[in-house]
């Protein structure tokens, strides 16, 4: 490593952009115990750029970025760029997967340090993100003895820095070999960087949008599965760079297409590792535990969708019809379902016990992780504290309902809008006390500033901006 490189020390802020600052690899050492320098407004810079106009912080404070040793990412850049990637079709009406060029990103190695933002005397800030997750952690386990173990699937999209020729035809099949096989070198190198950085990624593969693909990495406990989700995206948009491409994660980038989800996996254990989600002999195999855990989480689903699903984008792919989350309920193998209970292998030799899981398909990139995870652990932990009855379980595609099943299933039942999320979020008196006065009042300022900015843009606008943004 040279003593000229540069290290960044970075938080996830509340609309999910990495900020932060940098300094010589060198004096990374000397920084472990104090950080760098960071302002409380900083926390309300909106996605677009400026500063949201409510705030709760003024131009006085300071506070300091406090490096994780546990969260340093490294990647090297030899091995990662160069090659290009086939030609595609175009996505919208300025961008496709296009002839590639490596060494866009001038052969520096990516790295960075995930950072607490706390008070110059090193107390927790009370709006800082992971600070807000690991609370969320505590409460489960002083209540219920568990630990969350949790996987976060993203889904991308590539685009080119030029369309492509209109000879070249419509990009490859969804799920083809042929998709697969024209992500090449990319997909080799983002899986490479992702092993490298330490996000453990299982598979690579294409999906049904255009240039869509999905890397699935390994569960992680707690909060590492946060910075995984984090790790994850700055990695393969800078693998994606390394190929004069760029990886988008925005919820939406056509309206009449599908988007971009986060898929939440989440299962209990207790301190020794053993899981609690798992019972033979009820619906579904879900243990009473895991039915009330599941029932806190629907029941306050409209107030949790504006914290994983908060872009004005957001609320056009969770509808009905889409496979993302048309359906307040839980499911079994139903991708229409907010809540879904993926299958059980029996193929594999693994225990179904250490299989099951619930998964939340209501977030997408937009979303700060440790945010929605936090909330989801509450929602979760506050169906077990009310005693809440398992949901019903929909055993049919949402479209063969009638109007009372429909109903009685949450079918359409999220807030169509930002707006209406944040509303939602609003009237929730419940999640609302879990983000404290301040950070409520930082997170709902910045989420109107958003709706300001794109309040005379069209649907299609509105995507193309935040397919910019994430």
């Amino acid at each position: 490593m040279s003593s000229t490189e540069l290290v960044a020390l970075v938080c996830c802020d509340l609309g999910a952009i990495v900020r932060g600052r940098a300094l010589f690899a060198s004096e990374l050492d000397k920084s472990w115990q104090a950080g760098v320098s960071w302002v409380p407004a900083n926390l309300s810079l909106t996605p677009h750029g400026p500063l949201a106009e409510h705030t709760p912080f003024g131009s006085t404070g300071d506070l300091r970025l406090l490096p994780d040793p546990d969260t340093h990412v490294r990647v090297e850049a030899d091995g990662h760029g160069g090659g290009g990637m086939g030609t595609g079709g175009e996505l919208g009406a300025d961008a496709g997967v296009g002839t590639g060029g490596g060494g866009a990103d001038g052969g520096s190695a990516l790295d960075f340090v995930l950072c607490d933002i706390v008070e110059t005397d090193g107390r927790p800030w009370e709006c800082c993100p992971r600070r807000f997750l690991r609370a969320a952690l505590a409460e489960l386990e002083s209540e219920l003895g568990a630990r969350v173990v949790t996987s976060f699937e993203h889904e991308f999209q590539l685009l080119g820095n030029t369309p492509p020729a209109a000879h070249e035809g419509p990009p490859p099949a969804p799920f083809s070999l042929e998709a697969l096989r024209r992500a090449e070198p990319f997909a080799a190198d983002a899986m490479a960087a992702l092993d490298e950085a330490g996000a453990q990624p299982e598979r690579f593969f294409p999906e049904f949008a255009a240039h869509q693909f999905e890397i699935p990495v390994a569960a992680a406990e707690g909060l590492a599965a946060a910075d995984r989700a984090v790790v994850l995206r700055e990695v393969v948009r800078e693998v994606a760079r390394r190929h004069a491409l760029r990886a988008t994660f925005a919820p939406l980038t056509d309206p009449a297409g599908p988007g971009n989800g986060v898929h939440v996996h989440l299962s209990l254990s207790d301190a020794a590792g053993a899981p609690l989600l798992y019972d033979a002999a009820r619906p579904a195999c879900l243990s009473e535990l895991g039915g009330r855990f599941a029932a806190g989480i629907l029941r306050h689903a409209g107030a949790l969708s504006a914290l994983s699903a908060p872009s004005p984008a957001s609320s056009v792919r969770l509808t009905p019809h889409r496979w993302s989350a048309g359906a307040v309920c839980l499911a079994e193998r139903n991708r229409e379902a907010l809540l879904r209970i993926p299958p059980l292998v029996a193929l594999a030799a693994e225990d179904p016990a250490t299989q099951l899981r619930l998964e939340y398909r209501g977030a997408d990139a937009a979303a700060n992780p440790y945010l929605a995870l936090g909330a989801l652990v509450r929602a979760g932990l506050a169906g077990v504290r009310e005693d809440l009855p398992q949901p019903l379980l929909l055993d049919r595609d949402p479209a063969l309902l009638d109007a009372a099943e429909a109903e009685r299933y949450g079918v359409g039942a999220l807030p169509t809008s930002l707006e209406g999320a944040l509303q939602a979020l609003a009237e929730d008196e419940t999640v609302r006390a879990w983000l404290g006065p301040t950070l409520y009042d930082a997170y709902v300022g910045l989420k109107r500033a958003e709706l300001a900015a794109v309040a005379n843009l069209d649907v299609s606008e509105v995507c193309r901006r935040y397919a910019a943004i994430y």
